[in-house]
């Protein structure tokens, strides 16, 4: 019997369109529409720890121990009075990998920081903009042209 390959993708992202912010929404929720935008939460989830992780490392501006992004975290969450949900360390570790493999953060010598210390727009720009998106429209230009 012949051997299927696995469909594992190579780079994979999801994008999503909402409407523009208004005036009055929170940081937070500035946050939560970040993440839902670049697929790092799915609508109506309420698991939505990695805004907490996000907002953590984007408010600090410095290098964290994956101990402070987890004790940041949960105060973030305990300062907006939501539930406890996703807060066991394995979950916010698993979320801060997440976040490092959207480029959005790295790990140095350290600890966890934004990206080269840019801002989040230039990170999206040149990490997601320029160099993932091309690769992944290239590749299903050549499937799509194979069709022909």
């Amino acid at each position: 019997m012949a051997t299927i390959a696995k469909d594992t993708p190579l780079a994979e992202i999801t994008l999503r369109k909402y409407e523009k912010l208004s005036p009055e929404c929170t940081r937070r929720e500035i946050v939560r529409k970040v993440c839902l935008s670049m697929g790092l939460l799915q609508p109506g989830d309420s698991r939505d720890i990695v805004v907490d992780v996000l907002q953590a490392v984007i408010d600090n501006r410095k290098e964290m121990s994956s101990e402070e992004i987890i004790e940041k975290a949960i105060a973030l969450r305990q300062e907006a009075k939501l539930p406890m949900n996703g807060v066991a360390s394995s979950n916010i570790r698993r979320q801060i990998k997440r976040l490092k493999d959207m480029y959005f953060i790295e790990k140095s010598n350290k600890g966890y920081r934004l990206t080269e210390n840019e801002e989040l727009v230039s990170i999206f720009e040149h990490k997601i903009q320029k160099f993932v998106l091309p690769s992944i429209t290239e590749r299903i230009k050549e499937y799509l042209n194979a069709l022909k």
